[in-house]
């Protein structure tokens, strides 16, 4: 029993240790989780600003390109007024001015037509002014993108000034494109691994995105709708003005990173606690294993040692028979000869495969009670429910089976202090067989229930302790059935049921 309560203790202090150990280890790892979080959650910070500052930028650069484009424009119309004071001009005053502005146009695109289209002169055009006499549909798209300017001159005659934006102009307009472009590009491939969904101004289109996403259920509406409804549940998005493409709407999740190490501490404990729960199992497997070997061992070594003294005394029985002993006596030394076969014949089966026959199980007990009922104390009663004319068929191996009635028997006794009642009642239902072995001794603790099946546990001063956890292994192993404590109460009694299958 020392060893066993030894035991328990060990097993409570290991306990503790692990439970000690996993903590520490989760504590540490939660804060190591929680400050690498925290920089994730300032490097999304620090993306979030720049993606401000970013369009802050593009939008300046577009306020200067539409400055630009206000200039280019008065700057045609201040080359159409000096040319219509050239013409106009009848007065002898110098003209050098109005020539110098006309010429120093070096970069604005101008096509000059009369009022059919003939084409009467052109300044840095990049096409053949001397091959083109008229303005072609194609030329008349590429000059519209601004009102023509109109230059009457006397007599009614009237030229149109068609222009375009010029090279440098151009060449910074796709730069700004460009600018754009590679801005949503930065956005949605950003340095810090934030997953990035970019849509219009209602939240409804989808513009770009960035991360480990399912495009083919981005694509699904309703479910499009509940994935930006999370996102902007987790970070409010960002609104920007994005130049000539108006307002745009950024949703941003925290990085994968930082979802992965906000699990991780629950992920480590699940990983320990199944470490922990397959080396317990893979530990009890190999201790129960190692018992079972001894058991077999044990029982066949027992099986050995009885067989050459059993010889013996049925040779000594029948020499004792023709010397004229008296029947009785040589009737019950037949009875323990014949037990004592029994028991060779137990300890044989263990640790073989044994067959299970088709038994009434009621008129076994009642023949397993008789024989122990001569060899107990008269002062115990005992009582067997039902009658023994009950039939109940059992798969049953009745020498082993036949062990445990004994034990259980012998328990009781015991327990009793060889004075009490001890009861048996047998009972059935469509698949399964109870038997119930109650005593009125001094009880089991209920913290033991479980215990005194173990190999080695005995409340006497002078026993193996097998007797029990023998029991167990017949029931269990060779029955495919249960043993264990019904119900105990100190100082009143205990039930062990015994469960078979039909």
């Amino acid at each position: 029993m020392n060893v066993y309560k030894q035991k328990r203790r060990w097993k409570t202090v290991l306990l503790m240790a692990a439970l000690l150990i996993v903590g520490v280890s989760l504590w540490y790892t939660n804060i190591l989780a929680h400050k690498i979080a925290q920089d994730e959650r300032n490097k999304i910070r620090t993306w979030a600003d720049a993606i401000h500052h970013r369009v802050a930028l593009v939008n300046s650069t577009d306020k200067f390109f539409q400055q630009l484009r206000d200039e280019e424009r008065k700057r045609m119309e201040l080359l159409v007024d000096a040319t219509k004071r050239m013409v106009s001009d009848t007065t002898n005053q110098d003209l050098t001015f109005y020539s110098e502005i006309i010429s120093n146009n070096t970069t604005i695109p101008v096509v000059i037509t009369d009022e059919k289209g003939n084409i009467n002169s052109t300044i840095n055009v990049d096409f053949d002014a001397k091959k083109v006499k008229k303005l072609t549909p194609a030329l008349q798209k590429e000059f519209s993108v601004y009102p023509p300017l109109v230059l009457n001159f006397y007599a009614g005659s009237v030229n149109y000034y068609y222009y375009k934006d010029s090279r440098l102009f151009t060449e910074l307009k796709v730069m700004l494109d460009d600018l754009v472009s590679s801005f949503f590009s930065e956005v949605v491939n950003n340095s810090a691994s934030v997953p990035v969904v970019i849509t219009d101004s209602t939240g409804t289109k989808l513009i770009d995105y960035g991360g480990n996403f399912d495009t083919t259920r981005l694509r699904d509406t309703s479910y499009f709708h509940h994935f930006i409804a999370g996102m902007a549940a987790e970070n409010e998005p960002i609104v920007i003005n994005i130049a000539d493409q108006g307002k745009r709407l950024i949703f941003y999740k925290d990085s994968y990173l930082l979802t992965q190490l906000r699990y991780f501490p629950y992920i480590q404990l699940v990983i320990i606690s199944i470490f922990l729960l397959v080396a317990y199992l893979l530990f009890s497997t190999a201790r129960r294993a190692e018992q079972d070997q001894v058991w077999v061992g044990l029982a066949k070594e027992t099986a050995h040692q009885l067989g050459t003294p059993l010889s013996s005394m049925m040779a000594w029985v029948d020499y004792l028979e023709t010397k004229g002993v008296d029947k009785e006596t040589i009737t019950e030394l037949q009875k323990d000869v014949s037990r004592l076969e029994t028991i060779t014949e137990r300890f044989s089966k263990i640790g073989s495969s044994t067959s299970l026959k088709e038994e009434n199980i009621v008129p076994l007990i009642y023949k397993s009670i008789a024989y122990l009922k001569t060899r107990t104390s008269a002062k115990v009663s005992i009582e067997i429910t039902p009658s023994e004319s009950t039939h109940i068929i059992v798969p049953l191996n009745y020498q082993l089976f036949d062990w445990v009635i004994e034990n259980l028997v012998k328990n009781a006794v015991d327990a009793m202090t060889g004075k009490g009642l001890l009861a048996i009642n047998i009972s059935d239902d469509e698949k399964f067989v109870n038997i119930d072995v109650t005593d009125s001794g001094k009880g089991i603790p209920k913290n033991m229930f479980k215990t005194i099946f173990n190999p080695g546990y005995t409340s006497k001063q002078r026993g193996w302790g097998l007797g029990l956890s023998l029991s167990q292994r017949i029931i269990r192993d060779y029955h495919k059935g249960k043993i264990y404590v019904k119900s105990s109460s100190i100082g009143k009694g205990t039930t062990f049921r015994i469960i078979l299958k039909k």
